[in-house]
């Protein structure tokens, strides 16, 4: 399909002036961006009547299919939400289920603007498809873990390389990275297994890292080292990679982020309803280490809502450092489309630029949080929520455009969604 957006604001990469023109895409790709008029033959011609057309937004960390969760079991703390509630439920959960749910995620991605999503969950196959169906650009991210004798690390170690095979080439909107779950459910063995492999295939390697304090301590009293620091002594960052929450991390951890260019993916809605903390996301910024946002589960959080990170993201800073200046707006938007394009090895979706995949969000600035005009990078972080949303393209198809999906049947998925908490429930 062919597209013409005119008469829009054009925001193509933040840091860059926003400007009145037209932004034209031809199947998948952008084809055009600039002021002057396209004459041709376009499938659909949309006047933006001014409002604001600028790059979707990258979900960097979350766990899709946990939507079945969403306001199950909150006000507890991490250990007993996460081992007493989180994963009995879970371990009841079949492939088809979780294909489910992955579409009742995408739904609430594609009316919040975000068109790519870093995702670790169980039955990765289920997910994969899920998205295919849905028009999700998903990457997946290995969520391994085992103990210490031969069969977990055997199974480890197998299903990373088949998933790094098979979802490396099973459709345009699906890849894979390596990861784990993370240190405290990995043994040495396979983390140093992992390693190699990441080493063997020249790949980066992202993972749970440091997401609350018990954790980090936890990893000192078995290894002598915080997490980010035994990572580096197994040489998983050889090829760089990530970690997500990144919350507790201490100078000697920040320095290898810097040196390695990692990405620390910040989660704040999360961190802060289970109390994990506040990550030090200023003085990363400061550094110059890499970042990008996430929303974590819907089970966390509760949900898939960039906006509200990117609000946390900003104000929790100014509060953590007793300064009003920590974390300006534009870094955080930077971090919440580019940066998390980048971590997740999507450049072609990291701007919008002629020859780039055409994943878009449209806001409607004709709306009372919105106006005046005095600036409009600041209104997105500081007064924008999902309601701003009027349009959201992903992969050159509109996926959700004045409350409505065009090619899905929401009802049809939420029904499945609460015919399977029901059935878990009873089980």
């Amino acid at each position: 399909m062919k597209l013409r957006f005119y008469n829009a604001l054009i925001l193509s990469e933040v840091g860059k002036e926003i400007f009145s023109g037209e932004v034209c895409t031809d199947g998948d790709t952008i084809t055009y961006i600039g002021t002057e008029k396209q004459d041709g033959k376009f499938d659909r011609e949309i006047n933006l009547c001014g409002n604001l057309i600028m790059p979707s937004f990258k979900n960097a960390h979350t766990h899709s299919a946990m939507t079945f969760l969403r306001s199950f079991a909150d006000d507890m703390p991490l250990n007993d939400w996460l081992f007493k509630q989180v994963f009995p439920m879970e371990a009841k959960l079949t492939p088809d289920d979780v294909y489910e749910l992955t579409k009742l995620a995408a739904l609430e991605y594609f009316s919040g603007g975000t068109t790519a999503a870093f995702d670790m969950y169980f039955h990765p196959d289920s997910v994969a498809q899920a998205a295919i169906d849905t028009g999700l650009r998903l990457v997946l991210c290995g969520a391994v873990s085992g103990g210490d004798n031969k069969a977990d690390y055997d199974s480890a170690l197998s299903r990373l390389e088949d998933y790094f095979s098979r979802f490396n080439s099973m459709h345009p909107l699906i890849s894979f990275k390596m990861g784990f779950h993370a240190e405290y459910t990995t043994d040495i063995s396979i983390l140093k297994g992992i390693a190699e492999l990441a080493k063997k295939y020249k790949q980066p390697l992202y993972t749970h890292n440091s997401e609350t304090a018990s954790e980090v301590q936890g990893c000192i009293e078995r290894h002598g080292m915080t997490p980010t620091a035994l990572m580096e002594s197994l040489g998983m960052f050889e090829y760089g990679g990530g970690g997500f929450h990144c919350v507790h991390m201490t100078d000697e951890d920040l320095e290898i982020f810097k040196r390695r260019g990692l990405w620390a993916v910040t989660n704040p809605c999360s961190n802060c309803k289970l109390a994990s903390g506040i990550a030090p996301l200023a003085k990363m910024n400061g550094m110059g280490i890499n970042l990008a946002v996430g929303t974590d589960g819907p089970a966390s959080n509760n949900a898939l809502d960039m906006f509200r990170e990117m609000y946390l993201a900003s104000v929790l800073q100014k509060v953590r450092e007793n300064d009003a200046s920590a974390m300006p707006a534009d870094a955080v938007l930077k971090a919440t489309t580019t940066g998390g394009a980048k971590a997740m090895g999507l450049d072609d979706r990291s701007v919008l630029e002629p020859g780039k995949k055409a994943d878009i969000v449209v806001i409607d600035m004709d709306r009372p949080n919105m106006q005046p005009v005095n600036n409009i990078v600041k209104n997105l972080v500081f007064a924008g929520t999902r309601d701003n949303v009027k349009m959201t393209v992903s992969n050159g198809v509109i996926v959700y455009e004045d409350g409505k999906f065009p090619t899905l049947d929401a009802e049809k998925i939420y029904a499945e969604a609460n015919r399977i908490i029901a059935e878990k429930k009873t089980d």
